[in-house]
């Protein structure tokens, strides 16, 4: 289980989001910091959540 918030839990959400590699690096998503993620996450996911 992956807490809100967490290296693992941003990783979950990428992937059942459909982003399985970085966008530019096309690398795996377990190689970056917690602080990519996030962004990643905000700007792929959070975005298109909002009404």
């Amino acid at each position: 289980m992956a807490y809100p918030g967490s290296k693992g839990w941003y990783v979950k959400q990428l992937k059942e989001n459909g982003i399985l590699q970085h966008p530019i690096d096309r690398k795996k998503l377990e190689l970056y910091k917690t602080s990519e993620l996030r962004r990643l996450y905000f700007d792929k996911v959070a975005k298109k959540e909002q009404p």
